[in-house]
């Protein structure tokens, strides 16, 4: 592994230890993410390969890859190489992991997507790569062509590699809209040109130019641009060919005829798109332009076969997946009968629909429209698989939360729309009528008027009412030029000022009068009103000033002038905290922070390397502020020093946008160039404040308030005459602990002041309401509301006082049946998805009808019953077939959902339900990965809601109502538990959590907690749900504190100590866990005691003494701890690590006899294990460690590291000089043994059967389990997966060092500052083995 070449380097140094310690990743942590729609610009922007299939944003390539455990499509990678606007993607047909893309600067590249790399890269392609595609006849090699051509092609590798021109395909008379490659008949290749006309090229054929115009415009000059080409899969002539006007075609390429012109219903209809259906021969599909109507054609006919309104919105591409990947639910076929008889099963054909002659068998188009929607489309069950709606086709200029609703976020964009989405289902519920032009800058009305106000390039401010969906008002002071900015005062709802490229700033009231304008030297681009003073606005000009107003007088000049900036000022922003104390963000790459009442620019925050955009201060930690640049970053910032505290880049272009909402201060969401909108917790930042809390410290500890000095501002007031206080005075108190440097972080906001007084009033006790209203306050989005409402619902809470939005959210399974069943009864109409239809009537088998109906005037009714069955008229079986018996009649409906179900149907519901076979359509909908619906299902059945289908057993006898319950209840948790581990995959442990509080189970919930690393809302919850949580709470809290004791910066190393004694002290049995602490902690002989005394252990003169009194006794644990407590800790290592020695030496030595002592010994002092003396005790400490860890690896079930651990320990074995009793070849053979008796529980469905393990591997593993089942485990068993583990990243390229795969999600930085593993493996690894993989004797801190 490459990652072992740092361990060498690190031991051939002798200071590298110095200033290494410190938290390594990313504090601010992405939870969210709005991916950006389809461009509707260029033509070829999406694309299928494989199991994946991929669309283009405007700077991006979204690849989606299906997931075979849940059926399910997933955002897999982000594609961000091209800076400008993509023209093209095309699959290679030769190899599913790679597809080409071009971009308007002259640039195609080539994607790994099973790597997520570029593979290669073409510059100054003599010409934009307007459209592109992959060659059929060759295996590197994309061709290319601009808009009057020539056809370029690139061959990527081998000896002809390079760039060479088509023979014939050049000197076009008229712009190429579109070219396709023949699928069958090597280097065949047509064009289609703006002028309507074809050109098509074959080797050993005569060239064909400008041919097979539609008839309606030969001899004329008009145009009707070919808007879709595809070749008839089927044959080597025909062409399919749509014109954007004149309709479609289908042509033969040799005669140059058309041989079919296709009619539709409408004059108005237009086709932008179209594709072939390649399991069904001689079908196509088309998307009508005007409107989302997808349309199934037969070549056989004129008029389309079927159509399906799909979205109001025109479509823009198509493209069908060859054979998208399935996972089925199987059931056992019956053995064919070779006889019939009256009572012979019949084998029934597939299910035929109204519309037989032209059904579709199952395929799915990936489709993309018009406002930026793209979905999967189902077309045989006529429904979408997936489907991302409205999203945002160009650059996110502004967002921003609604004031009363912390889950409506509203953005604005380049392409002309503001939209509204729901933060916690990431979904658009809003979006304005669009044909704005440009809207940069928007702004919510205050309170809930529902109202928005937003700034265009070009048609003025408007305000848009959204309950009613139209423009209410339209300003129009600034004539032609561009409005940059747009603030509603939220102190007085009837001002609005908006800021231009005229250089005023102008503040109106709602209804259009003006009240002020303010004149500047040069364009305005950003405006803001104080939050602490109605009266005062802020603007930022081009001239490199900012200009403070005060518009309750009639004075048109600014009270006050701030210079500095070497560059135009772009956005300015007051803070809410701090009186008379604002930012603004420049050109220069500087951020700038004034002080009003001193006339002074306070601090410059440099850092970014490109212009500022984005600022944002927040309203709990008055030194917070954040910005966003055009260098793609998100930079926070300390503005009592000026240092940057964590940079962010996942953004693959400018970030504009910034914001947070008072009452959940610490998720921000961020808008960018790249077309999406990102959420963000900052909670990380705070994480002392958050142990605070958790250790229910004094609000003094806890809320702070920012006064600032009394006397400059009443200087300030009387220096300008103003009878009225600019500023209140309410809070003016000597400064305050919360903004002076080095301080740990306080709340000082109108929430967490809220928060105390409503703590304050209650009786009793008020912890609970203290862990979740702070709990509410400082978790992002995505589910911890839902998880309070459970834990409410847990502990007895009266469902009357759940609030409204229970019901939206996972509930506890004793209501789900009860308010779905309301929920159902609201309904006037029940929408009920139906499957086939169309026109066309099936042709009947005549002799076999008439064979059926002589044999019911028989009376032989099963007979008829099979007959009807095999010729698919199943409704006449299944109502004719009680006339044999009830028991034929299940028989006859299982075979029938058995049907269904080999269909992938969803018909097969209510078949399930009326038998009673509720294990069968749970199964089957859990296969299909409609897991919400397998869980109401199984709770219906448990309350006894469904009637039982009693199967009998072997012996004759009938299970009992008790059993069926039982099984029942079983089948529950499994639905349970499959749905949590959706949610958990997804991300979202608070979500997977919920699952299993809604079937009452605690111990998982809180597993599922601390899996996510959500370590604070487990102690949180677990604290409120108290005995039944205990252990999981006992153990977030070690962790907590681990991660507490093994932080030194930030602030004093002495608070995070006691802060983690805090905690460790409210937990049972904690005198081990607090030895660990006394022992890892540095410090003299009197910080040591003091900590000793807080912990109640002895003295460091003490623990000498008792270390030495126990190694005479020969008690190997006690002297090891005393030691370790003591002066010379040091001393521990021999006797600790011999004991180890000793017992791995011998045969049948177990984990729970050396666990204990070595994890005691790994939390000696760094800097004594660090010491020359302790060379070769420090190296096999390490070695044992990993080793034991690897071990540990395999009981936790973290599959991903075990490799790593092992390789970890055979390289520290190879390089260090050592007397350890472990071998590398003993290590290699154990791993081996461990992958091959483990390969199949990983293996999916798909993949091919794994090699059985030998007899010698079988014996190794056998040995290896041996030791492991005495392992006391600690903590909760399987990976972790970290809320936003499944988010890429536009930017980021980090490879792990474990693995050297690009790492997807949080990344955490090793020591190096260079070398890098996935927060998830890093939180596994310090679970097993507290040292660094790069084996420095560092501790890793991931928690």
């Amino acid at each position: 592994m490459a990652w072992m070449t740092y361990i060498s380097h690190w031991f051939e140094q002798d200071d590298w230890y110095e200033g290494l310690q410190r938290a390594n990743m990313s504090q601010v942590r992405q939870v969210g993410l709005l991916a950006a729609g389809c461009q509707p610009w260029s033509r070829d922007v999406c694309a299928a390969g494989g199991d994946r299939f991929a669309y283009c944003a405007t700077l991006a390539i979204y690849v989606y890859q299906l997931d075979h455990r849940y059926n399910e499509f997933k955002l897999h990678s982000i594609m961000s190489e091209h800076k400008k606007t993509i023209t093209a993607i095309s699959w290679c047909p030769h190899n599913p992991d790679l597809f080409a893309s071009g971009s308007t600067d002259n640039l195609v590249i080539i994607w790994n997507v099973a790597e997520q790399k570029v593979v290669a890269k073409l510059d100054n392609t003599k010409g934009t790569p307007a459209s592109l595609s992959w060659c059929w006849n060759a295996d590197d090699a994309v061709a290319f062509a601009s808009d009057r051509g020539p056809l370029f092609i690139w061959t990527i590798s081998g000896p002809d590699s390079g760039v060479t021109v088509h023979r014939d395909a050049h000197s076009f008379l008229s712009d190429i809209c579109i070219f396709r490659w023949h699928t069958r008949k090597k280097g065949k290749v047509v064009f289609g040109h703006i002028d309507g006309s074809l050109s098509i090229f074959q080797p050993g054929n005569k060239s064909h130019k400008h041919v097979l115009r539609p008839e309606s415009l030969e001899g004329t000059e008009e145009e009707d641009p070919v808007t879709a080409l595809e070749w008839d899969p089927l044959s080597t002539e025909y062409l399919l060919v749509a014109n954007l006007h004149y309709g479609i075609r289908l042509v033969d390429s040799e005669s140059l005829c058309c041989i079919t012109t296709f009619n539709f219903p409408s004059a108005a209809a237009s086709v932008q798109c179209l594709a072939w259906v390649p399991s069904a021969p001689g079908m196509f599909i088309t998307g009508d332009s005007q409107v989302g109507v997808l349309r199934i054609w037969n070549v056989s006919r004129t008029t389309p076969v079927d159509n399906f309104k799909l979205k109001k919105t025109g479509f823009h591409c198509l493209h069908v997946l060859n054979s998208p990947p399935r996972k089925k639910f199987s059931i056992q076929s019956p053995t064919k009968n070779h006889y019939t008889s009256s009572t012979s099963e019949a084998v029934p054909p597939p299910t035929l629909t109204q519309n037989q002659a032209f059904s579709l068998p199952p395929g799915h188009a990936v489709c993309c429209f018009l406002d930026g929607g793209v979905g999967l489309y189902n077309m045989g069950a006529k429904k979408w698989d997936f489907l991302r709606d409205l999203g945002h086709v160009e650059t996110i200029f502004d967002c921003k939360f609604k004031p009363d609703d912390p889950n409506l976020l509203a953005t604005a964009s380049f392409d002309g729309t503001i939209k509204v989405w729901d933060i916690n289902t990431l979904t658009a519920v809003h979006t304005s009528p669009g044909n704005e032009g440009v809207i940069y800058s928007l702004s919510w009305a205050p309170g809930d008027l529902n109202c928005i106000a937003g700034a265009t390039s070009r048609n003025g401010a408007f305000i848009w009412d959204i309950k009613k969906g139209k423009m209410a008002q339209r300003f129009n002071e600034h004539g032609k030029s561009g409005i940059f900015c747009i603030a509603w005062s939220h102190k007085d709802s009837k001002r609005i000022a908006t800021c231009s490229g005229d250089g005023y700033c102008i503040i109106r009231t709602v209804d259009g009068k003006v009240l002020h304008k303010y004149r500047h030297p040069a364009a305005v681009f950003g405006c803001d009103w104080s939050q602490n003073n109605k009266d005062m606005i802020a603007t930022g000009c081009e001239d490199r000033n900012v200009r403070v107003y005060y518009v309750a007088t009639s004075s048109d000049q600014p009270l006050k002038v701030f210079s500095g900036h070497t560059e135009k000022v772009f956005h300015v922003k007051w803070s809410p905290l701090r009186e008379g104390i604002l930012c603004s963000g420049s050109d220069d790459g500087s951020v700038r922070v004034w002080d009003y009442t001193q006339d002074a620019c306070v601090n410059i925050l440099s850092g970014h390397t490109a212009p500022v955009r984005g600022l944002m201060w927040n309203t709990e930690v008055p030194y917070l502020l954040v910005s966003g640049s055009w260098d793609y970053t998100i930079k926070v910032w300390d503005t009592r020093e000026g240092t940057c505290v964590d940079t962010v880049y996942d953004h693959g272009a400018d970030v504009y946008g910034l914001t947070c909402h008072p009452s959940r201060p610490f998720t921000m969401a961020s808008c960018s160039r790249d077309s999406t909108v990102r959420l963000w917790s900052l909670t990380p930042l705070i994480t002392p404040l958050q142990i605070n809390i958790l250790a229910d410290r004094s609000w003094e500890e806890i809320i702070g308030n920012t006064g600032i000095e009394t006397l400059p501002v009443l200087e300030f007031i009387s220096k300008h005459c103003l009878i009225s206080t600019l500023f209140s005075l309410s809070d003016a108190c000597s400064p305050d602990s919360a903004i002076e440097p080095g301080t740990p972080p306080l709340l000082c906001g109108k929430v967490s002041r809220d928060i105390k007084q409503e703590i304050e009033k209650q009786t009793g006790n008020p912890r609970v309401k203290k862990l979740r209203w702070f709990s509410e306050c400082l978790s992002p989005p995505g589910g911890s509301d839902n998880l309070w409402n459970l834990v409410a619902v847990v502990k007895g809470q009266d469902e009357s006082l759940l609030p409204q939005n229970y019901r939206k959210g996972i509930m506890h399974l004793k209501h789900l049946i009860k308010f779905r069943m309301s929920e159902a009864q609201e309904l006037t109409t029940v929408k009920m998805s139906k499957f086939g239809g169309g026109i066309g009537v099936p042709t009947k088998e005549e002799r076999l009808k008439e064979a059926a109906e002589i044999h019911l005037r028989l009376g032989q009714i099963q007979r008829y019953c099979e007959l009807m069955v095999e010729l698919g008229e199943w409704d006449k079986a299944l109502s004719v077939a009680p006339g044999v018996s009830v028991k034929y009649w299940k028989k006859l409906m299982q075979r029938r959902a058995d049907q269904l179900i080999q269909e992938d149907k969803d018909d097969v519901i209510p078949y399930c339900i009326a038998i009673g076979d509720v294990k069968k359509l749970v199964n089957f909908l859990m296969s299909r990965g409609q897991l919400k619906e397998a869980l109401l299902v199984a709770q219906a059945a448990c309350e006894g809601n469904l009637q039982t289908l009693h199967v009998s057993t072997p012996k004759g006898s009938w299970c009992s109502d008790d059993t069926c319950k039982e099984d029942f209840n079983e089948l529950l948790q499994e639905a349970c538990k499959e749905l949590a581990d959706w949610y958990f995959q997804e991300g979202r442990a608070v979500l997977a959590a919920c699952c299993h509080l809604a079937v009452d189970n605690i111990e998982l919930a809180m597993a599922y907690l601390i899996r996510g690393n959500e370590l604070e809302l487990a102690i949180s919850v677990g604290t409120v749900l108290g005995e039944p949580a205990a252990p999981a709470t006992h153990y977030a809290l070690e962790l907590l504190a681990r991660k507490c004791m093994m932080i030194p910066t930030c602030f004093p190393s002495v608070g995070y100590r006691n802060l983690a004694a805090d905690l460790l002290l409210m937990t049972p049995d904690n005198e081990l866990q607090l030895v660990k602490l006394c022992a890892f902690c540095p410090g003299c002989a009197e910080e040591l005691n003091d900590l000793h005394e807080k912990c109640k252990l002895p003295t460091v003169e003490e623990c000498m003494r008792l270390a030495e009194t126990a190694q005479a006794d020969g008690n190997t644990f006690e002297s090891v701890k005393y030691y370790l407590l003591s002066q010379e800790p040091e001393k521990a290592l021999p006797i600790g690590i011999d004991f180890v020695k000793e017992h791995i030496g011998s045969s049948d030595w177990s984990l729970d006899t050396v666990y204990p002592v070595l994890d005691l010994l790994s939390y000696i002092r760094t800097e004594k294990l660090m010491l020359h003396t302790c060379t070769e005790a420090r190296n096999e400490l390490l070695i044992l460690c990993g080793y034991v860890g690897a071990l540990l690896a395999i009981v936790r079930q973290y599959r991903s590291i075990v490799p790593a651990l092992y390789e970890y320990t055979s390289q520290l074995l190879k390089r260090r000089k050592v007397s350890v009793p472990l071998k590398i070849e003993h290590l290699s053979e154990e791993l081996d043994a461990w992958r091959a008796c483990t390969q199949s529980i990983n293996q999916s469905s798909e993949e091919s059967p794994c090699t059985p393990p030998s007899e010698s591997q079988r014996t190794v593993y056998a040995t290896l389990l041996k030791r492991l089942k005495e392992e006391p485990l600690r903590g909760p068993v399987g990976p972790d997966y970290v809320t936003g583990s499944n988010l890429p990243s536009h930017s980021d390229t980090h490879l792990s060092c474990l693995t050297g795969s690009k790492i997807q999600g949080p990344v955490f930085f090793l020591e190096d500052g260079k070398s890098t593993i996935s927060l998830n493996d890093a939180l596994m690894w310090a679970k097993v083995n507290p040292f660094s993989p790069l084996g420095t004797g560092i501790r890793l801190n991931p928690f």
